[in-house]
């Protein structure tokens, strides 16, 4: 791959409220400098729904030489308010390009099923529940396409009189994007269990589509949550996890094995097939999910770390051990990762 890279979450707004309370720069800034230094990555999608914290943590990526993904990543968002955020993130990103850094600008994520407007359901949950509902996607898909070429259209066109550099989109298959007015096709891309047999060559035969116009091809999102089994869930790996509507994650809904050895071989199968493929770019899903912390000392529920795609592991109230002046471990996936990245 040309670029190696992870994402590093800034924390994700629903409804006004932000999944990371923890986001001092001097901690952004390191962590930023361990995702160069010792993951070797050589590009980082920062993401959010806080505009002022994307650009800080870009900065300090461009600053360390990255190549920085400019993310922002809607949630229950309607279609003007997913506009005027990109146009504020747009002018931010191109702030850093003019600074001669490499910024692609990404147009939001999944937004047909993240956002209203696209699929019927008020809420992500419902939305996504549509996926299992395979008789009733058939009949959707079409109509959720229409809707989302449409308003990418709007969107890239709103981004390109505010940023000059590379734009793309991270989507899914059910978007159906046109990728006529990107410059990078991007696809979050899981492998579960109904996937692993064929996935190698669903890869292959993807990078073949005529659909996408000879461009670079890059995977935005890839990645297994810590516990056993959570490879064979692919993408639905958090719906382990009890959700307070107002304040978040609350407990894990059973008992869970946890499962580092089997989220780290996930990751270095994955990257082997990218590679493997001539993918441009790829993105762990990714550093760390503050909001689900690794509780191993008491009721086995509330270690919420286990359904956490990150490759390390937040605690509460301690530092950890391999980097002491930090709140987490880095988990089995770290070490895979710094070593397939940094043989290159």
């Amino acid at each position: 791959m040309r670029a190696r890279g992870i994402t590093y979450d800034t924390g994700f707004v629903r409804h006004g409220v932000n999944s990371r309370q923890r986001f001092e720069p001097e901690l952004v800034e390191r962590e930023l400098r361990i995702i160069r230094d010792d993951l070797h990555c050589t590009a980082v999608r920062v993401t959010g729904g806080d505009p002022e914290r994307i650009e800080t943590a870009a900065t300090f990526a461009v600053d360390l030489g990255l190549e920085v993904w400019f993310s922002p990543y809607p949630l229950e968002m309607t279609a003007d308010e997913m506009l005027s955020l990109f146009a504020d993130c747009a002018e931010r990103a191109e702030r850093l390009r003019r600074r001669g850094a490499e910024v692609v600008f990404v147009t939001g994520a999944e937004l047909s099923l993240m956002n209203p407007g696209f699929l019927p359901g008020d809420t992500t949950e419902e939305r996504i529940g549509l996926l299992s509902q395979p008789h009733r996607v058939r009949d959707l898909i079409a109509e959720a396409g229409a809707r989302v070429n449409d308003f990418l259209g709007k969107a890239v066109a709103l981004v390109r009189e505010r940023f000059g550099g590379k734009l793309t989109y991270a989507s899914v298959p059910i978007d159906r994007v046109d990728w006529t007015p990107f410059d990078i096709v991007s696809m979050d891309v899981y492998r579960s269990a109904a996937t692993a047999d064929t996935f190698a060559e669903m890869v292959a035969e993807g990078m073949r589509s005529p659909a996408l116009q000879g461009k670079p091809v890059a995977i935005t999102e890839f990645g297994s949550a810590t516990y056993q089994g959570a490879g064979d869930r692919g993408a639905q790996g958090l719906e382990i996890v009890e959700y307070d509507q107002d304040t978040g994650p609350v407990r894990l809904n059973g008992k869970y094995v946890r499962d580092e050895a089997g989220q780290a071989a996930y990751l270095r199968e994955l990257l082997e097939v990218f590679d493997a493929e001539g993918v441009d770019t790829a993105f762990v899903f990714l550093f760390a999910l503050y909001d689900h912390p690794h509780r191993p000392d008491g009721d086995p529920r509330d270690d919420l770390d286990l359904a956490s795609y990150g490759i390390v592991k937040v605690f509460d109230d301690r530092h950890g051990d391999t980097y002491p002046d930090l709140p987490w471990e880095p988990k089995a996936a770290f070490t895979t990762i710094a070593e397939h990245y940094g043989r290159r």
